[in-house]
């Protein structure tokens, strides 16, 4: 068998998953670290105003209408002693000021904790609403909604998870668990062709995405049977011949078909009415504003 017809084998095979739940202790170890930035232990302020003996009730409460992500993780952003419970799922509406948690136990604990926590859940609540409205603008279509790489460094698996909360897609969860060629690594290769061809050789089961800008980059990738394209920067109207080149040539059966760069909230609609399968969006988090969360504390 041939790597052309290994490569027809594994047509449709461009799939994204969904990562609606994160590792207790990936969160636990990452709160970790945040908390040690925070320099929480040395909380000068706490550790000299809280009795170690006090306890205490902490609310949280929505001060706008959102899509919760991240109250599923809670408990691991705490000690076992301390009790949370949740009030809504995530995916779930919040509704403003509305009760969305309840954390009790030792007020130092939650004292040192409450911004770090705050700081997170402010920002998945964002991506995760900003998200829903996206997917909520497609949900008529046969079509996904995408995150993309720019991804706040150390806040990858957090802010993908909320993504998919929200009801999108994870393009890539890294660098290792897809192929996707884009113009720098055609320069770095020599060509397109060397590019495909090389990843091809050595990879031969592994489906091939390939960015392209232009109507003559996309006839060159059809023509070295490539699984899938990135329509970078176009409008939906070249998404459209884009799409017809691709239905009618020889090697573009069942090829995955997604455009990116510039599509915005008014826009992804007309994308998603091309017919193509999905858009990526940075700005699910490069442009994301954090949703206005609080904490309310009572002794007890």
């Amino acid at each position: 068998m041939s790597v052309i017809d290994r490569m027809k084998v594994k047509r449709n095979k461009i799939q994204f998953s969904r990562l609606t739940n994160l590792d207790g202790q990936y969160v636990r170890e990452k709160i970790k670290s945040f908390l040690q930035e925070d320099g929480s232990e040395d909380d000068i302020t706490t550790n000299y105003s809280a009795d170690t003996s006090m306890k205490m009730e902490a609310v949280l409460i929505a001060e706008e209408e959102c899509v919760a992500a991240g109250l599923s993780i809670l408990p691991h952003c705490f000690p076992k002693d301390i009790i949370i419970q949740s009030f809504i799922m995530d995916g779930g509406i919040g509704k403003a000021n509305e009760v969305l948690a309840k954390i009790c136990g030792s007020a130092r604990t939650i004292l040192k904790r409450e911004r770090v926590v705050l700081n997170l859940l402010q920002r998945l609540f964002g991506i995760s609403t900003k998200t829903r409205q996206y997917v909520e603008r497609t949900q008529n279509y046969n079509f996904k909604v995408l995150d993309t790489r720019k991804m706040t460094p150390g806040l990858r698996m957090f802010e993908k998870f909320a993504v998919a909360i929200g009801g999108g897609y994870n393009h890539r969860l890294d660098l290792s668990t897809a192929v996707l060629i884009k113009d720098n690594h055609i320069i770095s290769a020599g060509g397109l062709e060397p590019a495909v061809k090389k990843i091809q050789d050595s990879n031969p089961g592994i489906p091939i995405e390939l960015e392209v800008d232009t109507l003559k980059q996309l006839e060159q990738g059809l023509d070295l049977n490539v699984d899938g394209f990135l329509l970078d920067n176009m409008s939906p109207e070249m998404v459209k011949k884009a799409l017809k080149i691709v239905n009618e040539h020889s090697n573009g059966t069942d090829v995955f078909v997604e455009a990116s760069g510039g599509i915005h909230l008014d826009t992804i609609g007309a994308y998603a009415e091309t017919g193509i399968h999905a858009a990526s969006v940075g700005s699910l988090t490069t442009k994301v504003k954090n949703i206005d969360l609080k904490l309310e504390i009572n002794p007890i």
